[in-house]
């Protein structure tokens, strides 16, 4: 029997046929391949009067791909669709099937949440059908996008300098502009604390006959100060036994997280490095994925990973050393469908595959597997001892910790801060009063909140219940693709056409562009997935609420007037200015569309090296998306371009020049490596 097996990705393909043996064939759909229509009204692909019916269309570039793929299962006994575990996954796999003609009877779908042999072939052995609700999710949320991304960017295209705006990327870019204004809006207040230096020890005062203390003034800080005396009795001496609880396995969000704060990771960097461990690493002796599916919310492991993780630790660090898997039921809006984040093997150790991966794969993968690994490592123990010093009423606390049992932090505790803070054993203190080195007041300013970074950003974005793991990444792209948020100090800054854009939709769109609104309807995403909801009726419902206020935005609103240079044209002496482009800003007449002149942009010509062909400079240019290329200044008498810089050196072989490409000299021309 001939099977054909369909994935997304190529380098999975590589993987999996290994796996399956000679009656499988592997191929790879190259992601998507078809996609709304950009036809019909509005150009939304949406046929809005028939229940949203959505029309599709292959993608750019996929119809060769397409054709070989129908042709391959034609001669095939079966079908296997095998895209990855999750809703965009199930939409893919339906997409295949329809497009490629595949019979009901001729076809299986499987999924799998890591890319191991075990895992590969008991999910071949298991089978099912697509799950149409989970694919009229999918939809539904992709004809949102497509309605208020389509309707919203055209209204901010003709009414601000801004190029777009979204369902969630909007509400994301509001929370940056909203922590900025009131960052803006913050009134700093001054205070103050007093600490007693005991040479061994430091404590703070904390009340004053048995209340909690403000100072807010030097005044203030000064009157107590003078008013204590030298000597501290030792008024309550406190000691007790903690746990520090092991960490929770890692979801997407807290992978990001982790990844930004730890490692200094972008969420796509990190997500395409998950990528490649999740799709596969070629090792001594096999090809394996080395993690789990990198897009969840889940923090269950499944049994088999607990029970061989546990004689791990048993075996490695002892029997005490053994915790809990953690309850994967800690928030409503869980999708259970896969697993945490893990390693596929526990024995897969992060040193076993070191030489293997690249320095910022293996970085990943010791998080990744150390998270995993600790999460089922008993609690750490702590010994937190604390003093209250009495002086005059005033009371002043010393708190310090020892660390009597490090449980998970034996594998974990690069990741985070832990320190024994040691103070004197007061039980053998001859005497109850202390005599103190110095005191001191320590003065203060309250601070606003903290501008957003992108870990941070993406735990707000969760915890509102804003978008979903698959989509975190493709949030923050956006914003600054779009240049709606600049990062200074890896912190967000909403730029001006971020705010303009911001207020324009809070003036006529607050109900829709908003995180109650926006995490309500994923909450309906998942319902229609559940088949507690009619996917139409939803976006039925949510086109009744929004198309009024689309109308009365492009009547209402105010279109933003352009800035002026300070220039006048040339042509009809009307003021310049600056206008957004494509390929982004220039200069103008304004007076356009009666007079269409446009201002050449006057670039600092960079001269590299004489030119092989005819000894005129080669210099640095760019094309019109903005992409640097080397190229003759003799254009177009002389048309000799190169992509990557050259180093003014001839090849001997072919004449041309030698080029740098990532520290490597060769020859774009011969291919000779110098």
């Amino acid at each position: 029997m001939k099977n054909l097996v369909i994935v997304e990705s190529p380098s999975k393909s590589k993987t999996i046929e290994k796996y399956l043996g000679k009656d499988y064939k592997v191929l790879s759909s190259k992601g998507h391949i078809r996609d709304l229509a950009t036809s019909g009204k509005y150009g939304l692909g949406v046929d809005l009067e028939n229940n949203f019916k959505p029309n599709y269309i292959l993608m750019k570039g996929k119809a060769k791909l397409v054709n070989e793929l129908k042709k391959e299962a034609k001669n095939s006994d079966n079908v296997i669709l095998a895209t990855d575990p999750d809703r965009e996954g199930e939409a893919i796999s339906w997409h295949l099937k329809e497009s490629l003609d595949i019979d009901d009877n001729k076809y299986g779908r499987v999924v799998f949440n890591e890319i191991t042999e075990p895992a590969i072939k008991e999910a071949f052995n298991n089978p099912r059908k697509i799950d149409e609700e989970l694919v009229h999710s999918q939809e539904s949320r992709r004809i949102l996008d497509r309605i208020i991304g389509f309707r919203l960017s055209k209204l901010m295209q003709s009414k601000t300098d801004g190029k777009s705006a979204g369902r969630v990327q909007s509400v994301a870019l509001k929370l940056i502009v909203d922590r900025e204004r009131e960052i803006e809006a913050f009134i700093s207040e001054e205070y103050y604390t007093i600490e007693a230096d005991f040479k061994d020890f430091k404590a703070e005062l904390k009340k004053y006959r048995g209340k909690d203390i403000e100072i807010k003034s030097s005044v203030e800080a000064d009157e107590i100060l003078s008013s204590l005396s030298n000597a501290y009795n030792i008024d309550n001496v406190e000691k007790k036994l903690k746990n520090k609880k092991s960490k929770l396995p890692f979801t997407t969000s807290t992978l990001t997280q982790m990844a930004s704060n730890r490692l200094g990771y972008s969420a796509s960097k990190t997500m395409s490095i998950a990528q490649k461990l999740y799709e596969g690493v070629s090792l001594a002796n096999e090809t394996v994925g080395l993690i789990t599916y990198m897009r969840t919310d889940s923090i269950r492991f499944s049994d088999i990973f607990v029970s061989e993780t546990k004689k791990y630790i048993s075996s490695n660090y002892g029997k005490e050393y053994i915790g809990y898997a953690k309850s994967s039921k800690s928030k409503d809006n869980v999708q259970d469908a896969h697993e945490a984040i893990r390693p596929t093997s526990i024995y897969r150790t992060p040193q076993s595959v070191k030489m293997y991966l690249k320095p910022e794969e293996y970085k990943l993968y010791c998080l990744i597997y150390n998270r995993a690994l600790a999460s089922l490592m008993a609690d750490a123990k702590v010994e937190a001892t604390s003093v209250d010093l009495e002086n005059n009423g005033y009371i002043f606390r010393a708190t310090g910790q020892i660390y009597v049992f490090d449980g998970y932090l034996k594998v974990y505790s690069i990741y985070e801060d832990n320190e024994d803070t040691i103070l004197p054993d007061f039980a053998n203190y001859k005497s109850k009063v202390i005599v103190v080195h110095k005191v001191y007041k320590i003065q203060h300013f309250t601070e606003p909140k903290a501008r957003f970074t992108e870990a941070t950003l993406i735990a707000e974005l969760e915890k509102l219940g804003i978008g979903r793991p698959s989509t975190y990444s493709k949030i923050i792209s956006v914003l600054k693709e779009r240049k709606y948020v600049d990062i200074k100090d890896r912190k967000f800054f909403p730029s001006e056409v971020g705010i303009k854009v911001t207020d324009k939709l809070q003036e006529f769109f607050s109900t829709i562009i908003n995180a109650n609104y926006t995490a309500d309807m994923e909450t309906k995403l998942d319902e229609i997935a559940e088949s507690k909801l009619v996917w139409y009726e939803v976006l039925d419902k949510f086109y009744k609420d929004f198309e009024p206020l689309l109308d009365s935005a492009f009547k209402g609103m105010e279109k933003d007037a352009p800035e002026e240079t300070g220039e006048k044209c040339p042509l009809c002496s009307s003021p310049l200015v600056y206008r957004n482009g494509k390929y982004g800003k220039f200069v103008a007449c304004s007076n356009y569309p009666t007079c269409k002149y446009i201002k050449k942009e006057e670039r600092e010509v960079i001269e590299i090296c004489p030119c092989p062909k005819c000894n005129n400079k080669i210099v640095e240019k760019k094309t019109k998306k903005g992409k640097t290329f080397y190229g003759c200044n003799n254009y177009p008498s002389c048309k000799y371009a190169l992509w990557d810089k050259p180093t003014g050196e001839i090849c001997d072989k072919c004449g041309g020049l030698l080029v740098d490409k990532k520290g490597d000299v060769f020859c774009p021309e011969c291919d000779k490596t110098k």
